[in-house]
């Protein structure tokens, strides 16, 4: 444990509220662990062994077929967690996570963390809303990819970019235009085609990874009915 695990875990939505003393038992377990970009963290039928929260980065959650194709489901920043549900439900990992960049996470042990979440209670209510929200994260992605079509998925992405980033004038891609593909299931060709379009119907300006959203009434419009 470094002296800055205390400091990180209270910035972390999960941890938030906790007294310094319980701060200090949680940084008490975690290991700190450093990957490259592209390493893997765990694979997909690992043991879950433990939960691991960002704390510099980016990790991509992903499935990958028998052919090799890649399915990004998630991509996770600092201050989030990654492998909770396994863990919680003692199950292995049901998907696998890789390092996006440079990636630094505090790892916590499956055991020890259940014993102290069994004398917190109050941490094991924040661990349930974290986990809710993640059901409904993942239900509107399956939602997205099986019953919209690409345009529509688009839409819906930058809409969820725009209330995360708490603006609803421009928005940053935070990842990069083959994982984005991957992640809204299409490819990137077919993206930048979109895109395109979208652009010349005036309904965003792109310029590199930094998107302005110029019509959000037809950006929600084209998330509700996923055709241009």
């Amino acid at each position: 444990m470094s002296q800055k695990t205390p400091a990180i875990l209270a910035s972390v939505p999960l941890f938030s509220g906790l007294e310094p003393h319980d701060l200090d038992l949680l940084a008490g377990l975690a290991l700190q662990k450093n990957y490259r970009k592209g390493e893997f963290i765990f694979s997909d039928g690992d043991p879950g062994d433990g939960f691991y929260i960002v704390a510099q980065g980016q990790v991509k959650i992903f499935k990958a077929s028998a052919e090799g194709k890649e399915q990004i489901l998630h991509v996770f920043g600092p201050g989030e967690p990654i492998g909770e549900v396994a863990v919680f439900a003692g199950i292995p990992f049901p998907a696998s996570a890789a390092a996006l960049a440079k990636s630094v996470l505090l790892f916590f042990p499956r055991d020890a963390f259940i014993r102290l979440i069994a004398k917190e209670p109050a941490l094991a209510m924040k661990l349930l809303a974290v986990l809710s929200m993640r059901l409904k994260q993942f239900t509107v992605q399956v939602e997205n990819l099986s019953l919209k079509e690409v345009p529509g998925r688009i839409a819906s992405h930058l809409l969820f970019l725009a209330e995360e980033q708490s603006n609803r004038d421009r928005v940053t891609l935070t990842i990069s235009k083959g994982q984005l593909a991957s992640l809204l299931g299409t490819i990137p060709e077919t993206l930048s085609r979109i895109q395109a379009k979208m652009a010349a119907e005036g309904l965003i300006r792109v310029s590199g990874r930094e998107i302005t959203l110029l019509d959000m009434d037809r950006i929600e419009a084209l998330a509700e009915n996923g055709k241009l």
